[in-house]
């Protein structure tokens, strides 16, 4: 296994960029010098990053010279420029070990730095040849080319956090997914458990204030199998499984209907609800779906409608559409509520009345998606109104 370099993510940053390439190329061709590298400098490394070898100068990326040997290392030190048009006739550099080291005469080194001014390392260039360096075009195209490598990287760091940060919060979602899906699943057994001990009450010798305390226990039960229900529904769709719906001719829809208004009533004896249900053809649908998209609106329309105001249900079907709507009245809902209203565990800091998951009116929209309707809600201050259609002229799967 070969082993990984310990600048390994400078190295790979540089190769991810489609640009420093043509940067350096650019360098080649502006001075007519034939090596040019984007070096990552330390105090104590030189490594190659990325170059450009015209001269078979012999360095690839992960490649490393002795720090000291190099005068980038002063460019690092001093924290400058160093500029070599000729070794031969410069009076710093013409007795330097390094030129006579390396064997070049013209010499390019600019700090490549961060954006918090942090050095990097240096964009270089060399040649065994003198070279006319020493100019305001020459310059100006390094100090650019060095700030944007500067910047490149930058860039880089930020979308690899930006990247670490989005799989955290995958990992992170999914996890909560599975603990809620298990969860939910778990509470079927109690909740099963509870529906059947209240069978087992219901058929004994009960007074009326019984039957009273039982229908409002099995009205609650209901309402927690609805929410089991919408958390697997949830847990399903996030898993790509998406709401099943299984679409039947029925005619019995009504009275599916007229239950779930039944057990809603059980738990707000106080609130006044009035159903128009005309349903005269057979409906085309899923109806244990449909009672749920029904049970979830009507919850919603007695949790948070006015108590002093009707909630008016209307079911109207004919060979070509189904339509069902829940109206309630009180205040209408915010504009900024609107956008998100559907989408699953969204409930709203200024509606803190609000009471559970905010699931039942996403899984509503889905069920009502799944049989190619639409569901929408109209609200003002007299008002709101959730209105489920759907065509009704299409044949159940044979």
């Amino acid at each position: 296994m070969t082993k990984q370099h310990d600048f390994q993510n400078d190295i790979d940053a540089i190769a991810r960029s489609k640009t420093v390439p043509t940067l350096l190329e650019t360098v080649i061709l502006a001075t007519g010098m034939g090596f040019a590298a984007v070096a990552r400098v330390t105090a104590s490394r030189w490594v190659t990053c990325r170059a450009v070898d015209q001269i078979s100068f012999g360095l690839t990326p992960g490649d490393e010279l002795d720090v000291e040997s190099t005068l980038c290392h002063e460019v690092r030190q001093f924290d400058r420029e160093i500029v070599i048009d000729d070794v031969r006739s410069d009076p710093v550099y013409i007795n330097h070990h390094c030129p006579l080291r390396y064997g070049f005469r013209s010499y390019v080194s600019v700090p490549i730095r961060r954006a918090d001014g942090s050095f990097f390392g240096t964009l270089c260039a060399i040649d065994p040849e003198p070279r006319s360096l020493k100019n305001d075009r020459v310059l100006d195209m390094f100090r650019l080319f060095a700030k944007m490598i500067g910047e490149i990287l930058d860039a880089e760091e930020e979308l690899t956090k930006s990247k670490d940060d989005l799989s955290h919060e995958r990992a992170l979602a999914g996890v909560q997914e599975q603990f809620i899906a298990i969860l939910a699943h778990d509470l079927r057994n109690p909740v099963s458990a509870l529906t059947a001990g209240l069978r087992l009450i219901e058929r004994g010798n009960i007074d009326s204030q019984g039957k009273d305390i039982v229908a409002l226990m099995r009205a609650s039960v209901n309402r927690m199998g609805l929410l089991i229900e919408n958390l697997l529904d949830q847990a399903r769709k996030r898993n790509g499984a998406g709401i099943v719906i299984n679409r039947t001719r029925t005619d019995d829809l009504a009275e599916s209907l007229a239950q779930i208004i039944a057990e809603i009533q059980a738990v707000a004896p106080e609130q006044d609800i009035r159903a128009d249900i005309d349903l005269p053809v057979p409906v085309s649908c899923d109806p244990p779906r449909v009672s749920q998209l029904f049970s979830n609106l009507l919850a919603n329309a007695a949790s948070h409608g006015a108590q002093e105001a009707p909630i008016r249900i209307s079911a109207r079907a004919t060979e070509q559409s189904f339509t069902l709507s829940v109206a309630n009245g009180g205040k209408s809902i915010p504009d900024d509520m609107l956008p998100t209203l559907f989408m699953p565990f969204e409930r709203g800091n200024n509606r803190p009345s609000r009471k559970g998951l905010g699931l039942g009116l996403f899984i509503a929209s889905e069920i009502a998606s799944g049989h190619d309707g639409t569901l929408t809600v109209k609200s003002s201050d007299l008002e709101t109104v959730f209105i489920f259609h759907m065509p009704n002229n299409q044949q159940p799967p044979a």
